[in-house]
């Protein structure tokens, strides 16, 4: 049996944060991470596809080259491989300098997956199916989301993919067609059509990217269909058949059924929380509209426990849930932390 002041299930910008403020606080902190080090954040989300957004950009410069007064000899060419080889070394470096803030705070981590057995224990699964039970006096959920499935686009992982895959395709795609036209949505979108696949970007909403203002949506959408890409908003896709060698997408629009064809289909039409299987129901955790409801520095209904990131109501970012987290551990300490607003 360990005990702990603190221990954080998550180690996605919330909870390795939340770790480390607890740690210089005088807390005996650890972590439990059932994958890699940094969450989807650092390892699956905004900082490998920076990384791919860098190699779409330095691919459009080579396009122009002349047009800044520099020869080239040759055409350029995208190489998918080498990108998505350039974003896992960022995203490596990334993780390997959590394990390093880790070691030098004094953080332990704990490999597997956790669930809480009541207010103050968390049972920890690792890959070998063995439970080590850890006692704690405060547990902070920091599990964040995954790619949220529509009945009707069901995630195959190979003509239907989601944004794990699409970051790391081993061959480039002559033609994708995008579902959802958030962060996600949009960012590969631009990106696979930066280096030449032919994209057709779906939004079910009357502008893209619409939780922007409106006149950022626009000239988006204006940017986009210069570079060639079709946008198609006030549209859903209703169906895709994956039998023949293309997807076949029916897309209702306002002029009716549309149809498209495409190498792969990338559904980005949100997230949803992880809150299966770590323990919400047995301890009766409050939940509201599928978040961990909890009062302004985080804690839920049962003393003890608190919860941060894309798991609470918010924002789902990755500097909110850093805030959050700090604010929770400070609250914890007994400081006078601000609410985070």
């Amino acid at each position: 049996m360990m005990n702990y002041d603190l221990i954080v299930i998550g180690s996605g910008p919330g909870g390795y944060v939340a770790a480390i403020r607890a740690s210089q606080l005088g807390m005996k902190t650890g972590v439990v991470e059932k994958a890699e080090l940094g969450g989807i954040c650092l390892n699956w989300g905004c900082i490998p596809t920076k990384a791919l957004l860098k190699s779409a950009q330095v691919f459009n410069y080579v396009k122009h080259i002349k047009d800044y007064g520099i020869l080239m000899d040759g055409e350029a060419k995208p190489d998918l491989g080498k990108m998505v080889e350039r974003s896992r070394a960022v995203e490596e470096g990334m993780s390997k300098g959590v394990q390093y803030l880790f070691k030098k705070n004094k953080i332990d981590h704990i490999s597997g997956t956790g669930r809480l057995e009541d207010h103050q224990t968390v049972a920890v699964t690792d890959k070998e199916g063995k439970v080590t039970k850890i006692t704690t006096t405060h547990i902070i959920l920091a599990t964040g989301a995954r790619s949220k499935e529509l009945p009707n686009l069901k995630q195959d992982g190979k003509k239907i993919i989601g944004y794990r895959e699409a970051m790391v395709l081993k061959k480039q795609p002559g033609s994708m067609i995008v579902v959802g036209s958030g962060a996600i949505g949009s960012e590969f979108a631009h990106f696979y059509n930066s280096i030449g696949t032919k994209v057709t970007l779906v939004e079910f909403l009357p502008n893209i990217v619409p939780l922007e203002d409106e006149e950022v949506s626009k000239q988006l959408e204006r940017s986009f269909k210069k570079a060639g890409m079709e946008v198609m908003t006030s549209s859903m896709v209703e169906s895709v058949d994956t039998s023949g060698k293309l997807c076949q997408v029916s897309i209702k629009t306002p002029k009716g059924i549309e149809k498209r064809e495409a190498e792969i289909v990338l559904s980005a039409v949100g997230i949803t929380s992880n809150l299966e299987d770590i323990g919400l129901e047995k301890l009766k955790i409050a939940l509201d509209n599928g978040k961990v409801k909890v009062d302004e520095f985080y804690s839920t209904n049962v003393k003890g426990i608190y919860a941060i990131g894309d798991i609470v109501g918010g924002p789902a970012l990755a500097h909110v849930a850093s805030a959050e987290g700090i604010t929770c551990v400070e609250k914890i300490a007994g400081k006078n932390p601000e609410t985070v607003t």
